[in-house]
């Protein structure tokens, strides 16, 4: 399955590369609405939030309102949780919450997550650059790896959202055995993003069964939609 991806940035749609370099801005909310309608699910990050520069959360309400979203960036806390379920989206992706600075998996706030809004709500964002989990908007990392915390997590959520940082934005495939290692890991959905630029690569990942984030080749026009 192909799920388009929305992100957000100074209350624009925006593509990084690399979660660092700007390459696309659109200020035009409801082409994109009306482009990504007839998608079962749509990914909405609120990059500034994860950043902790601010937020978007008017816009990720006014979009989670009228697309099936799972939406993340900043999510931190069960109350902000609910505050993003509430708004409209589906299902919230929590990441740097669940590991702690000294290379843990917080399994206490996955617990209380999961016994506060149901595991079928929470996507676990699992991101990394070179092989380590990635956190505070990709700015630092934390010592560990997706095949140690994926199945301390398992318990408590409905899916894993994998974003290969290091290929985010640069159309130059996703590793295909990075997918395949990472579907023998857990029996939950597993979603996968970074780099992902063909139809072909999607009906791979669909074999492996992996759900593909697609990102820059839809803004760039390189994947139709």
């Amino acid at each position: 399955m192909l799920i388009p991806s929305i992100d957000l940035l100074g209350g624009r749609i925006v593509q990084l590369v690399q979660g660092e370099k700007l390459r696309l801005a659109f200020d035009d909310f409801e082409y994109w609405i009306e482009k990504f309608s007839r998608y079962p699910l749509v990914q909405l990050i609120d990059l500034d939030a994860a950043m902790r520069q601010g937020d978007n959360s008017a816009l990720v309400a006014q979009i989670s309102r009228r697309l099936p979203c799972q939406a993340g960036g900043g999510i931190h806390s069960l109350e902000r949780a609910r505050q993003v379920l509430d708004a409209g989206a589906r299902r919230v992706i929590i990441g740097s919450a669940l590991f702690t600075g000294d290379g843990k998996v917080n399994t206490k706030i996955a617990a209380e997550l999961a016994a506060g809004l149901g595991a079928e709500r929470i996507v676990a964002g699992i991101d990394t650059k070179d092989g380590r989990i990635a956190v505070k908007g990709w700015k630092a990392q934390v010592a560990l790896t997706p095949d140690e915390a994926i199945p301390e997590l398992e318990p408590h959520v409905s899916a894993f959202l994998y974003t290969h940082v290091d290929g985010e934005g640069l159309m130059q495939g996703f590793p295909m055995e990075t997918a395949a290692r990472l579907r023998k890991l857990t029996a939950r959905q597993l979603i996968v993003a970074g780099g992902i630029r063909s139809r072909e690569e999607i009906d791979v990942l669909d074999a492996l069964g992996a759900d593909a984030v697609v990102g820059m080749a839809v803004y760039t026009e390189s994947l139709a939609v």
